[in-house]
């Protein structure tokens, strides 16, 4: 690694948009590098979902178009977005698609409803999953170098789950018993990758779709080179010519001739940055992406160069928890509890014992209606859920499984009171968690109400197709409702996390980052986390952040591509053309 090495392109961040960018410069006969800050590579994206949302994609037969999409966004924006970026985004996201699929990618649709089901033209089709990698299919060392999911993905910190086998488990599906022994024997009759790791080689949800991409990208001889954190931009001549990382303490110079590509994530382990921004800044450690990555080198190193930023108050929201991590003295592990929230036989409160949201909703929405509740009552972040006893024996609060796994003998006992409480009667499950007791009885009282009748007045929960498909099918008449009546009750804090910041560096509809004045500044281009959400405050569907972040890494390799001559821009006529016909994948 000399100080003088020169690439057509270096792409900072290893994550879906990087990902993305890399594979794409280098199929249009670019030199690429990606550099990556942490030891391991694939980013947030590899710990995540794995899903994009892509309108219009047309993997399967379909009615979706272009026109119907911005129905449906346009319905929901919550304020000003640069229209032509959201355009861009809507248009290349089907062709991003296909260029994955023609690659060997395994794109299939996910039948998962949009998050706004009572929005005009909402859908069940426009999101999209990668089909299972066998991580076995990279060499050994990138096998066991990818970044590994979390264990809120895996059942007992091993053995992981697709998104099919988290819905059979996490709801005991019928059949799901059968489910998890075939998951047993798929992992301990691999008796080669256990001489080898611990690590299941199974790569599934954000794991899966991360596999398959870089497959391809090592396929193609790119390299991805760990350990190598980005310390500042160079430039020479107004352009941006260049990277100065950190590797391990040793700085020094990588050329880029043609492009710098910056798709290093948010901000959301900056504490500072949090601070600065955000209307309730929340706290760094209560986010759900990986600890300590994500800390807005990249967008720093942007806004030193003159660089405008955009949407940076928002966060993608999630609820979380937090718990003693096993076998880990003094160290704390964070827990999603993203569809924990809105199942039956439970309720969410503020401080002041009081709903403030339809707890089945997206986990972003959750997350707003706290920040929004936090602002109005500053009785928020954290808020409670309470749950009885009943809800403990079918359900995940956090990190905190079923009875059937982990009974309550199981919990470790410096867990009670402090982690989760219990109590074997409201009055004193309230005084335990400093909620006022009238406020909670009479908040109960209604949840057990608006279960004999399955409506609820307040905030419609369980009247759409997003909230019951996170519902009890045994329960009636609205699956996710039930009556919080059976002792003994527990509560846990839920505190405002996040999966990433949704505003970053400001970039235009071709990826290029701006400045001040609109000006794209020659040279450096963004996508992810790292720039601004094309939705601005908006999460429209599952994979939200995924599509937008691969697609605008997409779009960037193609901008570059064309200005250093290896492919021809589109011209407008044809463009439109394009619109009107609908991209097929």
């Amino acid at each position: 690694m000399n100080a003088t090495e020169t690439y057509d392109v270096v792409v900072v961040g290893s994550g879906a948009a990087g990902a993305v960018a890399a594979l794409r410069a280098v199929d249009l006969g670019l030199s690429v590098l990606i550099v990556e800050k942490a030891h391991k590579f694939g980013g947030t994206s590899a710990t995540s979902g794995g899903v994009m949302w892509i309108p219009n994609n047309q993997l399967t037969p379909g009615e979706d178009s272009r026109e119907k999409t911005f129905t449906y966004i346009d319905s929901l924006l919550r304020g000003p977005v640069q229209r032509d970026r959201l355009e861009a985004y809507v248009d290349e996201a089907p062709n991003m698609a296909r260029f994955l699929k023609s690659l060997g990618v395994p794109l299939v649709q996910a039948a998962w409803p949009d998050y706004f089901q009572n929005a005009p033209e909402a859908r069940a089709d426009r999101s999209v999953l990668c089909d299972t990698f066998d991580g076995r299919l990279l060499d050994d060392k990138h096998f066991v170098a990818m970044r590994e999911q979390y264990n809120r993905f895996k059942i007992f910190r091993r053995y992981a789950m697709d998104i099919g086998e988290f819905f059979a488990i996490s709801t005991r599906s019928p059949g799901w018993i059968q489910v998890f022994l075939k998951m047993l024997w798929r992992y301990w009759s691999d008796v080669g990758t256990r001489m080898l790791t611990s690590r299941d080689r199974r790569f599934t949800q954000g794991g899966a779709l991360m596999g398959h991409i870089y497959q391809c990208i090592f396929d193609r001889g790119v390299e991805v080179r760990t350990e190598t954190g980005l310390q500042e931009l160079i430039v020479s001549g107004g352009r941006v010519t260049g990277v100065k990382v950190n590797n391990l303490g040793r700085l020094y110079q990588i050329n880029a001739n043609q492009g710098v590509v910056l798709a290093a994530g948010g901000f959301e382990w900056n504490q500072e940055l949090r601070d600065r921004f955000f209307p309730v800044p929340g706290l760094t450690r209560h986010s759900s992406s990986p600890e300590d990555a994500n800390r807005g080198d990249a967008l720093i190193a942007g806004m030193n160069i003159g660089a405008a930023t955009e949407h940076t108050e928002a966060g993608w929201w999630i609820p979380t928890m937090h718990k003693p991590m096993t076998d880990a003295s003094n160290f704390e592990e964070i827990h999603q509890a993203a569809f924990d929230v809105g199942r039956p036989h439970s309720v969410c409160v503020n401080r002041n014992g009081k709903r403030f949201v339809d707890e089945a909703c997206s986990y972003d929405e959750f997350g707003i209606a706290m920040v929004e509740d936090q602002r109005k009552t500053g009785a928020n972040t954290p808020c409670w859920l309470v749950f009885d006893a009943t809800f403990r024996t079918k359900f995940t609060a956090g990190g905190f499984l079923p009875t059937m796994i982990m009974p309550d003998w199981r919990i470790p006992a410096d867990c009670w009171d402090h982690y989760i409480f219990k109590a074997n009667t409201l009055d004193a499950l309230a005084a335990k968690i400093h909620v006022p007791v009238d406020a909670l009885r009479k908040t109960v009282a209604n949840m057990n109400d608006y279960a004999k009748s399955g409506v609820d007045p307040e905030f419609g929960r369980g009247g759409n197709a997003y909230d019951l498909m996170f519902g009890d099918a045994n329960v009636k008449p609205n699956p996710c409702i039930g009556p919080i009546d059976k002792t003994p009750y527990y509560a846990v804090p839920i505190n405002l996390g996040d999966l990433g910041t949704k505003g970053g560096l400001k970039a235009n509809a071709k990826a290029q980052v701006v400045d001040a004045n609109d000006k794209p500044i020659p040279g450096l281009y963004a996508a992810g986390n790292n720039a601004g959400s094309p939705f601005g405050n908006l999460y429209p569907g599952a994979g939200g952040t995924i599509g937008p972040a691969a697609t605008f890494g997409f779009v960037a390799a193609n901008d570059i591509a064309v200005r250093a001559g290896k492919l021809t821009q589109e011209k407008p006529s044809t463009a439109a053309a394009n619109k009107s016909k609908e991209a097929v994948v």
